[in-house]
């Protein structure tokens, strides 16, 4: 595998975990795009490299995070040895982990249905158009709510719509930000709020796939060097792309980015649709 197509492929993945534009969706179509063979003709050999994706991006965000992450499992180690929840950092950190489990039951449950059946190029490009429309449709709702505000009701609806972008081109972080926005978030809470979600999917699901990986073959011979620049531009752009969008969303509605879906999605379509490809 060429180190150029990991690094590559680590950028679009660290950007596109947390903007509002599909990673999965990008990971599908950047090698279909552009021809690149080594992972679409080696599926076993494309999971263990996704999986090392994921957890640059993890890396990336728990570097960013590091203080709430902290502050938090510190309020969710007190919680547990007193056996109450007393504290709203406690509270918080009960939330989010129970924010995970929708998209974990669904992703266990349907995880073979994704991969064998909903990866097709034409459909990523009709799923980054309508939930483009929905993020639009959820941006220019008023909100003025709070992280404070983020209740069981909050948790449990912005988790499944966490499970929705199992589908590619829903986007994790679209479709949470836009409950989250549909719920009164301000852009900047909805958004804070959804990264904050990701950290235990993503941990997750690096944890079980990365353990699947260690019981077959692991990373193949050859390919550790493609694999470890892979993670260190995925951790990077991750970083930078949280960075990013919460200070865009200060000051910026998420426009841009339902522009770019729409484009880019109706591009998709039609290239598949066509002889071009």
């Amino acid at each position: 595998m060429p180190i150029l197509h990991a690094i590559v492929l680590g950028i679009v993945q660290g950007l596109t975990e947390f903007l509002p534009v599909s990673s999965s969706g990008h990971l599908i179509l950047v090698p279909w795009l552009f021809n690149w063979t080594e992972l679409t003709s080696n599926p076993e050999l494309n999971r263990t490299f996704d999986v090392a994706l994921h957890i640059g991006t993890f890396v990336g965000a728990v570097a960013y995070f590091r203080a709430d992450i902290a502050r938090f499992a510190g309020a969710a180690w007190c919680s547990l040895r007193k056996r109450s929840v007393d504290h709203p950092d406690e509270r918080m950190a009960w939330l989010l982990l129970l924010s995970s489990v929708p998209a974990a039951l669904v992703g266990f449950v349907l995880d073979s249905t994704v991969e064998e059946h909903l990866g097709a190029e034409w459909l990523i490009g009709v799923m980054l158009v309508v939930f483009g429309l929905v993020l639009y449709w959820a941006d220019r709702l008023p909100g003025d709510k709070g992280e404070e505000s983020f209740g069981l009701r909050q948790a449990l609806l912005m988790g499944a719509a966490q499970a929705c972008a199992l589908q590619p081109g829903v986007s994790r972080s679209g479709a949470t930000i836009s409950m989250g926005r549909k719920l009164g978030f301000t852009r900047d809470a909805a958004a804070r709020l959804s990264f904050l979600m990701s950290l235990p999917i993503i941990g997750g699901v690096g944890v079980y796939k990365g353990l699947d990986v260690l019981a077959g073959d692991g990373i193949p011979a050859g390919f550790a060097p493609a694999f470890a620049w892979g993670m260190v531009a995925s951790a990077i752009t991750g970083f930078a792309a949280v960075w990013a969008i919460l200070r865009l969303v200060r000051s910026r509605s998420f426009l841009p980015f339902v522009a770019y879906r729409v484009v880019v999605g109706t591009a998709v379509v039609g290239i598949a649709a066509s002889s071009f490809r």
